[in-house]
């Protein structure tokens, strides 16, 4: 016989010793079915292994195969329902669970528990908690969920049930549509449980899939992280390291070695700052852990619990009056500025936090506040290859302009740069593709986008920032702007070619002739004047219009034809 239903109490182990001297243990659990008159039925597992084995928890939905034993006791007659396996829907096979068995002719489990396979002495090593601590919490008032793999058990090594505690625990994250956060300190697989391991790994990443764009997903890299899991913070939307802790790489310097004859340290292979400056697999760096702690709760912060919710509100403050946001922006485009200092200049408190600072430095990603409000950030730094869009600065700018669609934040963009970058390099390493990123997640978002151009804005760069051609909402310029097909230099070498060649002093007609292109195109009011710049603003003005702007698109809504997904440039 079977019955399918949820899981909605374990009541506690009993044990005892039989009457031919046998040690024993049950446990009782209480299923309630789905019926349109919902019964609940009590049974029972025999066996401390088999116990251990089925790891039944509160919640879980199950279908348990059973048999009805009925026993007399002192002139009184028992009826016990006794599982003899259980299935979960999402489990790769069924769990076997113990026969009709009773105190009295109890014996010891020939089949192993799914958290330790016998093989290799495994049996006989005691793991506390499988190597893995789950839990819930609260940062700020937010709700968490959380995991923490534990290196002193087993090396943190993950195995099935292992493996099992993560997707309970981001099972329960997504039901309860909060953060989950992951703390990862493990040596990998458990290798003595061979394909279980593996198979752990798969509901690890299958959930991380499931629950991208759905919650917040926050990776921790606290020691090492190697092979395949590192394939589950890759997943997840954001990832902090740490200095001399944190180490991530798919194959090991030992490896490396004997396969290429490469030498290299675990540190210059995988290390904090090789995933923060040069692969970009981390957003925040630290140097200890306790300044990771703290980067994650800042984050938390900014972030929605929850791709149905807003981010928090909080009272809304006035920049602190140590910029004057004139005085940012040299007048002269070819002098480099720090962006950061603009945007300082006009979110709440003057307080930002940059997400992924130290790569692709020639773009600026990260969350402020506006109006009390979490604002996403995309700025091109003109300190770093003049703000030029490159592979990776794409791929950084177009991950997270996903991010803030996903979870209801409004982006602002601010502009300044003179195109794609150059290049054979760039050209072979595939800047088509990658820079169609940033075209397909301007596109593709519906939250409020808001564009302030400061200076350049040349060609496809222009489009490519978030331009009222890829639906931005409100597109403002600054008198400084420069809207062109291409920088004013090159333009009137093509333009003005003849006239240039057939001069006396070409470079006074160059001159000329660059001032005549700047004043007749490389202008916001051309574009204004098309209807592709809605105003142009003073500097001063930027931060009350970009409230107005917000304050009026808090209730937008934007629709996109129906559709499983798109597919977006990888």
């Amino acid at each position: 016989m079977e019955i399918t239903g949820r899981i909605i109490a374990v009541l506690p182990v009993q044990g005892g010793i039989s009457k031919n001297g046998n040690e024993w243990k049950k446990q009782e659990y209480v299923l309630e079915t789905h019926d349109q008159y919902p019964k609940k039925v009590c049974f029972q597992i025999f066996g401390a292994d088999r116990i251990d084995q089925a790891a039944i928890q509160p919640g879980e939905e199950l279908t348990v195969f059973f048999d009805i034993d009925s026993r007399e006791y002192q002139g009184r007659w028992f009826t016990n329902i006794n599982a003899w396996k259980v299935e979960r829907p999402m489990a790769a096979a069924p769990q076997s669970a113990p026969g009709a068995m009773t105190p009295e002719n109890v014996v010891p489990a020939s089949a192993p528990a799914a958290s330790a396979v016998p093989d290799f002495g495994m049996d006989k090593k005691d793991l506390p908690g499988d190597g893995v601590v789950t839990g819930t919490g609260t940062i700020f008032g937010a709700p968490v969920c959380i995991y923490a793999q534990d290196f002193t058990v087993a090396g943190g090594s993950l195995g099935l049930q292992h493996a099992r505690k993560i997707t309970k625990i981001m099972d329960h994250a997504l039901k309860m549509k909060c953060p989950i956060i992951g703390i990862n300190d493990s040596g990998g697989a458990r290798i003595q449980e061979g394909v279980g391991a593996l198979a752990g790994y798969g509901e690890i990443f299958y959930r991380n899939t499931i629950a991208s764009g759905v919650i917040p997903q926050i990776s921790l890299i606290l020691g090492p992280c190697a092979g395949g899991a590192v394939y589950s913070p890759a997943l997840t939307d954001f990832v902090f390291v740490v200095e001399n802790i944190s180490k991530m790489f798919i194959t090991g310097p030992n490896v490396i070695k004997t396969v290429l004859g490469e030498d290299i340290s675990m540190e210059d292979l995988g290390g904090a700052r090789v995933h923060a400056e040069t692969t970009g697999n981390a957003h925040f760096y630290a140097q200890s852990e306790q300044e990771c702690f703290e980067q994650v709760k800042r984050l938390v912060s900014f972030i929605p619990w929850n791709n149905q919710e807003r981010a928090k509100v909080v009272e809304s403050k006035e920049p602190a009056a140590v910029m004057n946001i004139e005085d940012v922006v040299p007048a002269d485009p070819k002098q480099p500025y720090d962006v950061r200092n603009v945007i300082k200049c006009i979110v709440d408190d003057s307080d930002f936090l940059e997400v992924q600072e130290l790569w692709a430095a020639n773009i600026v990603i990260g969350f402020g506040r506006m109006g009390g409000e979490t604002v996403g950030f995309v700025a091109n730094q003109p300190m770093v290859l003049a703000g030029v869009l490159d592979c990776d600065s794409a791929d950084k700018a177009a991950r997270f302009i996903r991010f803030c669609d996903s979870f209801n934040i409004p982006i602002i963009t601010l502009e300044d740069m003179p195109g794609y970058l150059p290049g054979v390099d760039q050209e072979h390493a595939g800047v088509i593709r990658h820079g169609a990123k940033v075209l397909y997640a301007y596109s593709e978002a519906t939250v409020p986008k808001i564009t302030v151009i400061l200076r350049k804005a040349y060609g496809g760069g222009y489009i490519a920032m978030n331009s009222r051609h890829l639906g931005a909402d409100f597109m403002f310029a600054w008198p400084s702007a420069e809207i062109a097909v291409m920088g004013p230099e090159g333009a009137a070498n093509i333009i003005f070619r003849k006239e240039i060649m057939e001069a006396e002093d070409q470079n006074a007609m160059r001159q000329e002739k660059v001032k005549e292109y700047i004043e007749k195109f490389a202008n916001p009011y051309v574009a204004a004047s098309k209807g592709f710049i809605d105003s142009v603003i003073e500097p001063k003005e930027t931060r009350s219009l970009l409230l107005h702007a917000l304050k009026l698109s808090v209730l937008k809504e934007e629709y996109r034809p129906a559709k499983k997904h798109g597919l977006p440039p990888f």
